[in-house]
């Protein structure tokens, strides 16, 4: 099989390159903070994902140190969202 590759080449004026550059950059940092943001969960979600029904489920979980969490006060928790998929792999099965 033969592959015929073209190439088509785009000028940009000087100005109009750093412009769209910089829009790139952007567009990166947004993504990244995002990825941030959503990295610490809640309660409501973790259970979502773990599909359970009862906080005290989520307790145990947390005292037995089988999920990650952080206290930033008395009242809230927030759970690692890696962490939380970590537990579930674990207990993964694999197909023969």
């Amino acid at each position: 099989m033969i592959f015929s590759a073209t190439m088509k080449v785009i000028c940009l004026k000087k100005k109009a390159f750093y412009t769209l550059l910089d829009s790139v950059f952007e567009h990166i940092d947004s993504r990244m903070e995002q990825k941030v943001a959503t990295r610490w969960i809640n309660r409501e979600e973790v259970m979502k994902i773990l599909n359970i029904k009862a906080t005290s489920t989520l307790q145990k979980l947390r005292d037995e140190g089988k999920i990650r969490f952080s206290r930033p006060s008395k009242k809230i928790i927030l759970y690692d969202r890696d962490s939380i998929m970590k537990y579930i792999e674990r207990y993964a099965i694999e197909p023969f």
